[in-house]
C-alpha cells in the first residue's frame, strides 16, 4: 500500500508553554495567519510569534478576545462592547470604537480589514484612517441569533462574503451559510457547515478562476446521503465566457462518523487543493479542478477549533481544542502521485496532479500515454500532454516523433502544433527554441521570433543567436545576452555601433578581451566610435583598461585633436596628481593648435588641477589671455607686467583676483596700480572695499595717502565705516569729510559712530577750528566733554552756541553747563537766562547740587519758585526751596507741615543742627520712613513724652519693637528706656480713648517680653477703673499674663473677673507648659452653674469637661466617680465609663455605661471584657445595648457570652429568635476554642452542613457526621469525614464518603495518599472498584485503579488496560507498569494511545515484552526516523530470521543508503542476511545498494546478475568497480569491466581490455560507440599489426562514419587488404553522391515563387490554429528519413545486454550497429565468430 500523500506534524503544544486548557478553545484562542497564535487568559495575553522560533511575549490585558493581523504586528482586542486596535512595533493605539451591540465572532479577512459579526449584522473595520466599523449586510434568517458562528470569509476580489455558522438540530448539528454579493447586495441561503474562497488557474483560460468551495448537507436531507462538495466560479465577467463550475462531488464520510460534520474548509492557493477538517478530526484532501477526493484520514482524536494556511508552502494550521496541539499539514509530493495511481487507480489524476504541480512520479504514466496517443493519432492531445508532463517528456526525442508523423491532409504539421501548444502553456527549452527557429528565420519571420523573445517563450542560447545574427543582429545580441554568450555579444556591440556599451556590459560580465588592437582598428576606421570605446575603457569599474597617455598620442598620431581633447577630458576628469603631465598636454594641444577658447573652458569649469600652471601662464600671456594667464602666476613681478594690462581686464576679474594673493602682493600690487594715475583709482577702491579686512585699513590708507587720493581715500573709507569696528578708519573717514568740506557726513559719523576715539577726534575738531560746530558739539556732548565744550564755546564767543546746545541738544547737561559758567565767572544774568530758557528740563538735583557745592543756592531761587508755580511736584525742588526758607526763616513750621513734596530724609538732617523740633516735626511728616531717625534725635534730645505720644498714636508692633526691646548685650535697664515707658503707662495710654491703640500698646509689650509692666499695664486699665475695665480681652490678657508670669494671681483674678473666656483660658491652664488643673476645674465648675452658663445644654458641656479634667487631666477617678454622682448627668457618667475603660477596668465601666444608656462604646466594652473573662458582666452591657442598636457585633458577642457561660438554652432561643448576628463567624470561633455543643446549635440554625458535620467528627458522632455531609454534599466535607472514619476503622462509612470524593480528579490522590499511609490498600482497590461504576467516574478513577492494580493487584493490570483503555492517563498507567516491570501492558498501552516509538523501545529494551507482529505493527507508525535504524540494528542481532520480513515493512520509509552502510558496519554477515532486502529496493537506483550488490555478486560470482544490476542501476561508483574486476580472474567478469569502462567514456581502458581477453566484437562496437576517427584508426592499426582481416574489414562496417577514406585506403595498399576495403569505398561514393544530388536540388531556383510564399504564410498561421504543412526538412543538415530501414539480423549482439538504437541516417544509407555496408554479392557481410 502507498504511502499517505499527507505530510503532518505537531509544530507546538501550547499547554507545554503554559497556556491553560481552559484558554484553548474557541473564541480565547486566535491564528490568522502562521506568523502568530493569541491566546487570552484570566489575567493576561499571550502572544507566539511563530516566525521567530515560537518566542513567547505576555502582557497584562485585560480582554476577552484578541487577534493579532495575519501580515503585521497589529493586535486587536475585544472586551464586551469595546473594541480597541494597537500597533505593537510603534507601541500606540491605531483605533479605538465602542460597539452599540456585543460582537459574537471576528477576523481578519485582510490585512487592512477587520471583520466583526454581531447577532444581527456583519460590519467591516479598516485599520487605515479614522472611520468607523461599516455595516456590510445583514444576518439572514436561517442563520439567525441562535446560530454559532465559527467562520467568515471574503471573497479575493473583496465583492463576495460567506457567513457560516451551526446550530442545534433535531437530527444534530446543523450547518448554515449565508453568501452575500457587496455588489448586487442580495444574500444567498446555503445549507452546510463549511466553506471558502479560492482562486486557480485554470488550462485554456487566461484569467484566474474565483471559486466559492462548500460543504452541503440539507437538514431534511434522508439519512445515510452523504455530504456533497461544491466547487462554483462566482464573480465572473458574462462577457469572458460562462463560469466554471463543477458537478457537487460525494464526500465519502467513514461508517464511525455519520454525525460527524466539518468545522473548516481550507484552500491552498499553492496547490490549489481544498482541506476540509472535522469535528472528529477528519481530514479530507480534495482537487479543486476536478473535485475529486484525494484522501482521507483521521489526524486527531481531538476537535481541531481554528484553522489557517500558509500561503507560500500551501501549508495548514490546526490547533485542538484543549490539549493546545499546534499541527501543521501539507501534501507530500513524493507519495501523492504514487497514492493515486496505486491506492485510488485513478492514472488521469494522477497525470494531470503530477503536470500542474509538478509533482514526480507519473514518468512512467506519462510515456505511457504519450505512446497511447501517438499511436491513435491523437497529435493535439499528445502535445497537451507533453506541455503539462513538465520536463518529463520535452526531450529531443519527443521532437522527433512529431516531425517523423506525417501531416494529414488540411491539417497543420504535426511538429507545428507540438509548438503551438508548448507556446501557449509556457516557455520552449534550449533544443526547442533552435528547432522552431531553424524555419521561421528561413521563411523571413523574425516579427515572430522578436514577439516570442519579448514574450519570453524561448530559450536563449548560443546557437539561437547565431541563427537569427544573419538576419537581425538586434535580436542576436538579444539572444547573446539572455544566454551570457559574451563574446559574442560584445561582437555584436561592434557590428551595432554602440561601441559606449561594450565596456561597461564586459566589466558587468567580467569578460577579459584585447582592447588595444580594437582601438588600433577603430581609430582609422571609425574615429567616434573609437572615442566612444576609448572612453568607456578609461571609465571601466576598477580602473582604466588602456594605457591613457598611448591611446592620447595615438589620437594626436592621426592628428585627431578634437577626438584627443574629448578622450583626455574624460580620462582626466578625476583630477588625479599622477595625470600632471597628461592635463599639461591638454591645454598645450588647444592653446597651440588654436583652440584658445577650448583651453579657457577647460580651465573655467575647474575639473584639472595637478597641470603645470607656470608652464601654462606663459601660454595664456602668448595668447593675450591676461586673466588666465594672471590666474596661473604667483610671482608677483609676473603678476605685475600682467596687471599692466588690467584695462583690458573684467574689473570685476581683479577684484577677484585680490583675493587669491597675499596681504604682501596685494599691496605691492595695488601702489603699483595707484602709481599709474587714476585710471585705476575706481578699481583700487572696489579691491581696498572688499579686501579691506584682509590687508588692513591702515595699509590701505597709507596707500590712498602716499598717492594723495583723498578722494579715493573718502570713498573707500565711505563704504566700509558703517560696518567697520576700527576707531582708526572713523577717525580717518572724519578727517577726509572734513577736508573735502563735506561736514555733514562729519557730523552724522559723530552723532552715531561709536567707534571712534573721541578723545583724539576731538583734538582734531577742536584744532581745525570749523567754521560750524556741530561735530565737536556732538563728540563733547556724547562723550561728556562738556566743560571742554562750554570752555571752548565760551572762549570763541559762541555763545548762542551754548544756549542752542543747552535748549536744543541735551538739556539734561544744564547743570554742568552751568557750573563751568560759574568757574569761568560768567555774567550771572546769562546764566539765569540759559536756566530760565531751559525750564523743567533741567535736572534739579544736579543743578541744585552743583549750585550749593558752590555757595550759589540761593541764585536758583526764582528758576526753583518757578518751577513750582508750573506745579512741579519734584521731592528736589521742594528740598531746594525749604532749604532756602530755612536758611532765610521763612516760616519753616509752615512750610514742614503744609508742604506734602519734600523728603523728611533731606530736611531732617538738614534741620537737626539748626532746631531739633524742626527735625522732629520734619521726621514725623514721613510717616514711618524716618523711624530711626525720629527715634535717635528723641532720645538725643529728651523728646520722651512727644515719642510716646507718637508711639501709641502709629500702632506699630515693629516700631514698638525698637523702643521695647533689650539689646542682648544690655545688663542694666536703660534709664532712657524706663522714662519712655513711665511716659507711656502716666500719659500716653491714659489720655487714649482708642481701643486699637491701648491693643496694639498691650501687644507691644507682650512682644517685648515684659511681663511685669505688662501686669501693672493692665491693671492699671482693668482693675483701677476705665473706659476699658469690662473689655473682655483685656481681662484674658490679665489672666494669661498672669498665668504666665505669675500663677498665685490666677485664682485672685478668676474669683474677681467675670467677663472672660472660660473655655478657653481653661484649656490654656490644662496645657502641660501651665498644669493649673484646679484652677481650670474651679472655672469649669464656676462657669457650669446657671447665673453664668444659662442654657442647659452648656452647663452639661461644663460639667462634663469638669470631669474631664479629673479624669484626663488628674486622674482622680474617685473623685471623677463621686463629681458624677453628684451632677448625675449621662454625658458625665459617659465620660467617667470612656476614662475607666482606658484605664482597664471594664467591670467599672460597664457600670459607668449602663448608668449612662450609652452603647457606643461597645466594641472597646466588648474587647475588654473578652479580654478580662467577665462574660457574666457583659451580658446586661450587651442586653441594654440591643435596645437601641441592632448590630451584628452586639448579637455576635452575646451568642459568644451565653456560650461561653454554658447557657445553651438561652443560646438557643436567642439564635432562633430574630437577630442580627454573624452566626457563621461565631460559629467557627466557638469551633475553633472547642465548644463543639454550641457551635453545633450554631451550624444547624444556618444549615452550615459542612461545619456541622466536623462537629460530630469531634464529638465522635460518625453516622450524623456522614448524614450532615451528605446534606452539604461538598468534596472537603466529605475528605475531612471519610478521613476521621477511616481513622475510627468506621470503613463502611468511610467507602460512602471516599465514592463522594474520588468524583473529583483533583482530589484522587489526597485519597490514594491517607489510605496508603494507613495501610488500608485492600479497602483502598475496593473503594476505586465501586467507582468504576459512578455515573461521575472520570478518567482519574480508572488511573488510579490501574495503578494500583500495578501494586497490589499485578494480574488484573492487563485485563483492566484492554477494557478501560479509552479512560485512562496513558502516560501515567505505563509509567506504572515500568515502575512495576508489568512491560506487556506498557507495549499495549503505547501501542493503544499511538506512542508508537516508546512501544517499539520497550520491545527493544525488554526481551520479554518482544511480539514479532505487534513490533512490525508498531516500527512503521513510529515518528523518531531514529527508531528504524534502531530497529534494524536489534533485529540483525537477536532476530535475524525476521530480518526481511522487517525490512519489507519499514521500506517505504527508511533510507536505504544508511540501513546499507549500517549492515556494513555490523558486518558481511550481516550483508548476506540483508540481500533479499537490497534486491527488493535496488529498484530506486541507490549508489550504497547497488555497489553492496554488486559486491555480493561479485563474491559470489554471479556475472549474469552483476551484468543485470550494471545494465539496470547505474548510480553507483562504475570507475571503481571496473579497476576492481579487470584483474578477476574470470574472463566474464573481465568483459564486465571492459564494458562499464565503455558505459563511462573510457573508450581506450576499454578497448584495452577486450583486446588483451580477444574479445575483438566487443573493441569494435566500443570504438564505433566513441566516434572518435583516432581510436578506430588505432584498432585498424592493431588489426593489420595482428593480421586480423576479417576483424578489420567488421571494424571498417561497423566504424563506416568515423573512418577517412584515406586511412582506409591506406591501410589496404600497405597491407594488400584490397578486397577488404573495397565495400568500403563503395559505399563511401554512394553516399557522396547522394550529397551532391541534393546539394543541387537544394540550390536550384524556385518554380513558383508565389505558391512557396503562401505555403510559407499557410506554415506560419498554422501556429495560430490555420491550416498548411510546414516541412523541416534541411536537405542534408540533419534530414528525417520518411521511413526507417530493418536493422540487420546476421550480426551476433548476444555479447551484451542491449544493443544501442539505430541512428538517425541519410535516405539510402544502410542500417547496422552503426551503419552498414554491402557485400558484393549484395548480402550483408557478416561478423566472424570469436
Amino acid at each position: 500500500m502507498a504511502a499517505p500523500p499527507l505530510a503532518f506534524n505537531e509544530v507546538l503544544n501550547l499547554q507545554q508553554v503554559g497556556v491553560p486548557d481552559s484558554s484553548i478553545k474557541h473564541g480565547f484562542t486566535t491564528m490568522s495567519s502562521e506568523r502568530w497564535i493569541v491566546c487570552v487568559e484570566p489575567a493576561q495575553v499571550t502572544m507566539i510569534d511563530m516566525a521567530n522560533n515560537c518566542q513567547i511575549t505576555r502582557r497584562p490585558i485585560q480582554a476577552e478576545a484578541a487577534i493579532m493581523n495575519p501580515a503585521t504586528n497589529i493586535l486587536a482586542l475585544r472586551s464586551q462592547t469595546t473594541l480597541q486596535i494597537f500597533n505593537l512595533d510603534l507601541k500606540a493605539k491605531m483605533k479605538s470604537h465602542t460597539m452599540t451591540e456585543a460582537c459574537v465572532f471576528w477576523k481578519w479577512t485582510s490585512p487592512k480589514n477587520l471583520a466583526l459579526v454581531t447577532a444581527t449584522a456583519v460590519y467591516h473595520w479598516s485599520v487605515e484612517g479614522n472611520a468607523d466599523p461599516v455595516k456590510v449586510f445583514d444576518r439572514h434568517a436561517s442563520i439567525g441569533a441562535g446560530t454559532q458562528i465559527i467562520n467568515y470569509h471574503v471573497s479575493p476580489d473583496q465583492k463576495w462574503c460567506l457567513l457560516g455558522g451551526i446550530s442545534q438540530g433535531a437530527g444534530g448539528i446543523n450547518g448554515n451559510m449565508q453568501l452575500y454579493s457587496i455588489e448586487k447586495k442580495v444574500s444567498q441561503p446555503l445549507q452546510g457547515h463549511a466553506g471558502a474562497f479560492a482562486t486557480i488557474k485554470l488550462l485554456g483560460r487566461e484569467d484566474k478562476a474565483q471559486v466559492l468551495v462548500f460543504h452541503e448537507k440539507k437538514a431534511d436531507s434522508p439519512p445515510g446521503e452523504p455530504p456533497k462538495l461544491f466547487v462554483m466560479e462566482v464573480g465572473r465577467d458574462p462577457s469572458k465566457g460562462a463560469p466554471f463550475r463543477l458537478p457537487p462531488t460525494q464526500i465519502p464520510v467513514p461508517a464511525d462518523a455519520a454525525t460527524d460534520f466539518p468545522v473548516s474548509i481550507v484552500n491552498s492557493s499553492k496547490d490549489e487543493i481544498a482541506f476540509l477538517i472535522t469535528k472528529m478530526g477528519y481530514l479530507y484532501m480534495f482537487d479543486l479542478h476536478s473535485g475529486k477526493t484525494l484522501y482521507r484520514g483521521r489526524v486527531s482524536q481531538d476537535t481541531i477549533f481554528i484553522t489557517c494556511n500558509e500561503e507560500t508552502t500551501g501549508a495548514v494550521y490546526g490547533i485542538t481544542v484543549r490539549k493546545g496541539s499546534v499541527l501543521k499539514f501539507q501534501i507530500n509530493p513524493q507519495t501523492l502521485v504514487p497514492y493515486i495511481t496505486s491506492t485510488l487507480r485513478d492514472n488521469d489524476l494522477a497525470i494531470k496532479l503530477a503536470g500542474r504541480l509538478g509533482l514526480p512520479g507519473a514518468e512512467n504514466l506519462y510515456a505511457a500515454e504519450f505512446e497511447r496517443l501517438i499511436s491513435q493519432g491523437q497529435v493535439v492531445e499528445a502535445a497537451k500532454l507533453v506541455a503539462a508532463s513538465g520536463a518529463a517528456l520535452r526531450t529531443p526525442a519527443t521532437i522527433a516523433r512529431f516531425q517523423q508523423i506525417p501531416a494529414q491532409p488540411g491539417s497543420p504539421q504535426p511538429v507545428f502544433q507540438y509548438f503551438s501548444t508548448l507556446l501557449e502553456s509556457g516557455k520552449l527549452n534550449q533544443q526547442e527554441s533552435i528547432e522552431l527557429a531553424k524555419p521561421v528565420l528561413q521563411q523571413g519571420r523574425p516579427q515572430l521570433m522578436e514577439k516570442w523573445l519579448k514574450d519570453d517563450k524561448l530559450t536563449c542560447s548560443e546557437e539561437l543567436g547565431d541563427l537569427i545574427a544573419p538576419i537581425d543582429m538586434g535580436m542576436a545580441l538579444s539572444v547573446y545576452l539572455r544566454s551570457e554568450c559574451h563574446s559574442k555579444a560584445i561582437n555584436a556591440f561592434v557590428q551595432r555601433g554602440e561601441y559606449d556599451k561594450i565596456v561597461p556590459y564586459a566589466s558587468s560580465v567580467g569578460f577579459k578581451m584585447d582592447y588595444t588592437q580594437m582601438l588600433n582598428q577603430l581609430m582609422f576606421n571609425n574615429p567616434q566610435g573609437a572615442l566612444d570605446l576609448a572612453k568607456g575603457l578609461v571609465n571601466a569599474e576598477g580602473g582604466p583598461l588602456i594605457d591613457i597617455q598611448a591611446t592620447a598620442e595615438a589620437f594626436l598620431s592621426g592628428n585627431r585633436v578634437q577626438e584627443t581633447t574629448a578622450f583626455l577630458l574624460e580620462a582626466l576628469k578625476d583630477n588625479k596628481p599622477e595625470h600632471a603631465y597628461l592635463q599639461t598636454k591638454l591645454l598645450e594641444i588647444n592653446l597651440i593648435g588654436g583652440a584658445p577658447n577650448v583651453a579657457d573652458a577647460i580651465m573655467q569649469n575647474g575639473v584639472l588641477t595637478h597641470y603645470d600652471r607656470p608652464h601654462v601662464g606663459k601660454m595664456c600671456e602668448r595668447a593675450g589671455m591676461w586673466q588666465r594667464a594672471a590666474e596661473h602666476y604667483t610671482d608677483i613681478q609676473d603678476i605685475k607686467r600682467v596687471f599692466k594690462n588690467s584695462h583690458q581686464m573684467n574689473p570685476e576679474f581683479v577684484v577677484t583676483f585680490f583675493g587669491k594673493m597675499n596681504k604682501d602682493q596685494s599691496i605691492m600690487l595695488l601702489k603699483d596700480m595707484m602709481s599709474r594715475g587714476p585710471s585705476n583709482m575706481q578699481v583700487c577702491v572696489e579691491v581696498a572695499k572688499k579686501y579691506h579686512a584682509e590687508l588692513g585699513s591702515e595699509l590701505l590708507v597709507e596707500v590712498f595717502e602716499s598717492n594723495k587720493a583723498i578722494e579715493g581715500l573718502y570713498y573707500y573709507l565711505g563704504a566700509i565705516v558703517n560696518f567697520s569696528e576700527e576707531p582708526f578708519v572713523h577717525f580717518k573717514y572724519i578727517q577726509a569729510s572734513c577736508m573735502l568740506q563735506q561736514f555733514k557726513e562729519a557730523e552724522r559719523v559723530c552723532r552715531d559712530s561709536n567707534i571712534y576715539d573721541p578723545k583724539e577726534v576731538k583734538d582734531y575738531l577742536k584744532g581745525a577750528r570749523l567754521p560750524d560746530p556741530r561735530p565737536l558739539i556732538h563728540v563733547c556732548d556724547r562723550f561728556d566733554m562738556v566743560d571742554e565744550l562750554t570752555e571752548y564755546l565760551y572762549l570763541n564767543s559762541l555763545l548762542q552756541y551754548i544756549e542752542v546746545y543747552v535748549t536744543k541738544v541735551s538739556p539734561q547737561k544744564t547743570p554742568g553747563v552751568v557750573g563751568k559758567l560759574f568757574d569761568l565767572g560768567a555774567n550771572e544774568d546769562f546764566t539765569k537766562r540759559i536756566l530760565m530758557a531751559v525750564g523743567t528740563a533741567c535736572p534739579v538735583d544736579e543743578m541744585v547740587e552743583i549750585a550749593e557745592t558752590r555757595n550759589r543756592l540761593r541764585l536758583l531761587q526764582p528758576w526753583l519758585e518757578a518751577r513750582v508755580a508750573t506745579g512741579s511736584t519734584e521731592a528736589g525742588t521742594h528740598n531746594a526751596l525749604g532749604k532756602i526758607y530755612i536758611t532765610l526763616n521763612k516760616e519753616p513750621k509752615q512750610f514742614l507741615q503744609n508742604n506734602m513734596f519734600y523728603e523728611p530724609k533731606v530736611l531732617g538732617p538738614f534741620c537737626e543742627s539748626l532746631d531739633p523740633s524742626l527735625a522732629f516735626m520734619a521726621y514725623k511728616k514721613a510717616a514711618g520712613e524716618c523711624d530711626d531717625e525720629l527715634i535717635a534725635i528723641s532720645m538725643t534730645h529728651g523728646l520722651f513724652r512727644d515719642l510716646a505720644r507718637y508711639l501709641v498714636e502709629r500702632q506699630d508692633l515693629d516700631l514698638w519693637a525698637k523702643v521695647l526691646t533689650k539689646d542682648e548685650n544690655e545688663t542694666e535697664e536703660d534709664p532712657q528706656r524706663r522714662q519712655l515707658i513711665d511716659q507711656i503707662v502716666e500719659w500716653a495710654l491714659p489720655e487714649s480713648t482708642n481701643a486699637e491703640e491701648v491693643s496694639v500698646t498691650v501687644k507691644a509689650f507682650m512682644a517685648a517680653d515684659m511681663p511685669g509692666e505688662l501686669i501693672t499695664l493692665l491693671e492699671r486699665i482693668v482693675l483701677q477703673g476705665s473706659d476699658f475695665s469690662d473689655n473682655k480681652n483685656l481681662q484674658n490678657l490679665l489672666i494669661l499674663t498672669a498665668i504666665r508670669a505669675d500663677a498665685t494671681r490666677v485664682a485672685k483674678y478668676i474669683d474677681e473677673l467675670d467677663n472672660f473666656d472660660a473655655k478657653d483660658i481653661a484649656l490654656i491652664c490644662i496645657n502641660e507648659n501651665h498644669m493649673l488643673y484646679e484652677e481650670a476645674f474651679t472655672i469649669y465648675v464656676k462657669f457650669a452653674r446657671p447665673e453664668f452658663s444659662p442654657e442647659k445644654e452648656d452647663q452639661i458641656e461644663m460639667e462634663v469637661c469638669a470631669v474631664g479634667v479629673l479624669v484626663d487631666n488628674m486622674k482622680d477617678l474617685d473623685r471623677a466617680k463621686n463629681y458624677a454622682g453628684t451632677v448625675d448627668q449621662k454625658p458625665v457618667w459617659s465620660k467617667l465609663g470612656k476614662a475607666q475603660l482606658v484605664e482597664k477596668m471594664p467591670a467599672d465601666a460597664i457600670e459607668s455605661f449602663i448608668a449612662a444608656e450609652d452603647p457606643s462604646e461597645y466594641v472597646q466594652v466588648c474587647d475588654d471584657a473578652n479580654e478580662a473573662g467577665i462574660w457574666s458582666e457583659l451580658i446586661p452591657f450587651l442586653e441594654m445595648a440591643r435596645k437601641t442598636l441592632q448590630e451584628n457585633l452586639l448579637d455576635t458577642e452575646l451568642i459568644y457570652a451565653l456560650a461561653k457561660t454554658d447557657n445553651l438554652v438561652s443560646l438557643e432561643k436567642f439564635v432562633t429568635g430574630p437577630n442580627v448576628a454573624n452566626i457563621q463567624n461565631i460559629g467557627d470561633r466557638c469551633f475553633s476554642e472547642g465548644l463543639y455543643n454550641a457551635a453545633k446549635i450554631l451550624f444547624v440554625n444556618i444549615n452550615n452542613n459542612s461545619k456541622l458535620a466536623l462537629c460530630h467528627i469531634h464529638l465522635e458522632e460518625y453516622r450524623d457526621a456522614v448524614a450532615a455531609a451528605t446534606k452539604a454534599n461538598n468534596v472537603s466535607t466529605w475528605k475531612h469525614v471519610c478521613f476521621a472514619c477511616l481513622r475510627a476503622e468506621e470503613f463502611r462509612l468511610a467507602s460512602i464518603c471516599g465514592l463522594e470524593v474520588i468524583k473529583f480528579p483533583d482530589h484522587v490522590d489526597e485519597i490514594v495518599t491517607y489510605y496508603s499511609d494507613l495501610g488500608h490498600f485492600t479497602h483502598l482497590v475496593s473503594l476505586f472498584e465501586q467507582g468504576l461504576g459512578l455515573d461521575e467516574a472520570h478518567i482519574g478513577i480508572f488511573t488510579e485503579l490501574g495503578v494500583l492494580y500495578t501494586k497490589h493487584v499485578p494480574e488484573k493490570v492487563m485485563e483492566h488496560c484492554k477494557v478501560f483503555f479509552s479512560k485512562l492517563n496513558v502516560s501515567k498507567v505505563v509509567r506504572a507498569c515500568e515502575r512495576a516491570r508489568l512491560f506487556p501492558p506498557a507495549v499495549y498501552l503505547y501501542m493503544t494511545d499511538k506512542q508508537y516509538d516508546a512501544a517499539v523501545k520497550i520491545m527493544m529494551d525488554r526481551a520479554p515484552s518482544f511480539n514479532n507482529e505487534m513490533f512490525l505493527d508498531c516500527i512503521v507508525k513510529v515518528r523518531n526516523g531514529e527508531v528504524l535504524y534502531k530497529a534494524v540494528s536489534y533485529y540483525i542481532t537477536y532476530h535475524p530470521m525476521k530480518f526481511t520480513r522487517l525490512m519489507e515493512v519499514i521500506e517505504p520509509v527508511v533510507d536505504h543508503s544508511r540501513v546499507v552502510n549500517q549492515l556494513r558496519r555490523t558486518g558481511d554477515h550481516a550483508l548476506q542476511i540483508g540481500q533479499a532486502y537490497m534486491k527488493a529496493v535496488q529498484k530506486n537506483n541507490l549508489s550504497a545498494v547497488n555497489e553492496a550488490l554488486n559486491e555480493l555478486h561479485v563474491e559470489d560470482e554471479d556475472y549474469e546478475a552483476l551484468r543485470q544490476s550494471i545494465d539496470d542501476y547505474k548510480n553507483f561508483n562504475m570507475i571503481g568497480l571496473a579497476s576492481k574486476l579487470a584483474t578477476h580472474e574470470l574472463l566474464e567478469f573481465r568483459r564486465i569491466s571492459a564494458y562499464v569502462y565503455r558505459c563511462h567514456s573510457k573508450w581506450s581502458k576499454s578497448i584495452e581490455l577486450s583486446k588483451n581477453d580477444r574479445m575483438y566484437k566487443d573493441a569494435i562496437d566500443t570504438a564505433n560507440e566513441s566516434a572518435d576517427p583516432e581510436i578506430v584508426e588505432d584498432l585498424l592499426r592493431f588489426f593489420c599489426d595482428i593480421s586480423e582481416k576479417e576483424c578489420f574489414s567488421a571494424t571498417l562496417y561497423t566504424c563506416f562514419s568515423h573512418i577517412s577514406p584515406d586511412i582506409a585506403l591506406e591501410l589496404g595498399w600497405l597491407n594488400g587488404y584490397h578486397n577488404f576495403i573495397m565495400p568500403f569505398f563503395i559505399q563511401n561514393l554512394r553516399q557522396t553522391h547522394n550529397r551532391l544530388k541534393e546539394l543541387e536540388s537544394r540550390t536550384a531556383p524556385p518554380e513558383e515563387e508565389t505558391n512557396n510564399q503562401d505555403n510559407i504564410a499557410s506554415t506560419y498561421g498554422n501556429l495560430g490554429g490555420f491550416g498548411g504543412v510546414l516541412m523541416l526538412e534541411n536537405g542534408g543538415m540533419g534530414g528525417i528519413p520518411s521511413m526507417a530501414q530493418p536493422s540487420p539480423t546476421n550480426i551476433d549482439m548476444s555479447g551484451f545486454a542491449s544493443a544501442q538504437p539505430p541512428q538517425p541516417h541519410a535516405p539510402g544509407m544502410m542500417n547496422g550497429a552503426g551503419g552498414g555496408m554491402p557485400m558484393p554479392n549484395g548480402g550483408m557481410m557478416g561478423m566472424p565468430s570469436m
